[in-house]
């Protein structure tokens, strides 16, 4: 079952094959909302997704995934989820992820072939906004950026591990590539713990989440608390 486990979260890496510089370059302790290009969030915010198949409400972190959390929220402001689709889902041989989010997957013009390749594209600067990969441990005051945390005795002490339920950021192979696409976790993942930033949980909605089909659509996403 480990082995399963792994192999499907290889597959999750190989999925995205984003292109582009790494993110803002933080170092583990430093103040990222000081220093970061992308916005941060403050405290907790809800975001509503209205899929075809329901409502789906996830709480958003801003106090132990301020970055990762701060990059959903402006995405979702900015209508970058709006009319994406949900193109990978995995639930065999054991229930992974419903991975979306994708800018490119709301173009009727993209063929699907392409789906799980784009990220956000910044209208003013005409670049990929990209994202380090950020994890927070429990005992300490900030997260840590850039490198994945694939202790054992680390792992578990997580402010956010991946619980069923729990949202966090799809990446290509580089730590710091994360930009739009997401994924919400099936069932408990601990072999993806430390290797991707979760920044949020489902609050309602999972039974939403596990009838989400490959293929199915984000109508729109709003901002219901939160978030300044």
């Amino acid at each position: 079952m480990r082995r399963q486990a792994w192999r499907l979260a290889a597959v999750l890496v190989a999925a995205l094959t984003l292109g582009g510089c790494a993110g803002d370059g933080l170092k583990s302790g430093e103040n990222a909302c000081a220093t970061a290009r992308t916005p941060c969030l403050d405290g907790k915010a809800t975001v509503a997704l209205t899929t075809s198949r329901g409502e789906v409400r996830i709480e958003l972190d801003g106090d132990a995934a301020p970055l990762t959390a701060g990059n959903f929220l402006d995405l979702v402001r900015r209508g970058a989820y709006d009319g994406t689709v949900f193109h990978r889902v995995v639930r065999q041989p054991s229930p992974f992820v419903v991975q979306g989010g994708d800018p490119l997957s709301a173009n009727p013009v993209v063929p699907t072939s392409q789906y799980g390749s784009g990220s956000f594209i910044d209208p003013k600067s005409g670049e990929e906004r990209l994202i380090p990969l950020e994890v927070k441990l429990s005992a300490e005051e900030s997260p840590r950026y850039g490198q994945e945390l694939l202790t054992p005795g680390v792992t578990s002490q997580l402010a956010l591990p991946h619980q069923r339920g729990a949202v966090a950021m799809a990446r290509s192979a580089d730590p710091d590539s994360a930009s739009a696409q997401f994924y919400v976790a099936l069932q408990a993942l601990p072999e993806l713990d430390g290797r991707y930033a979760v920044f949020g949980r489902v609050s309602q909605g999972m039974e939403v989440v596990d009838r989400i089909q490959q293929g199915d659509r984000i109508v729109r996403a709003t901002v219901v608390k939160g978030g300044g």
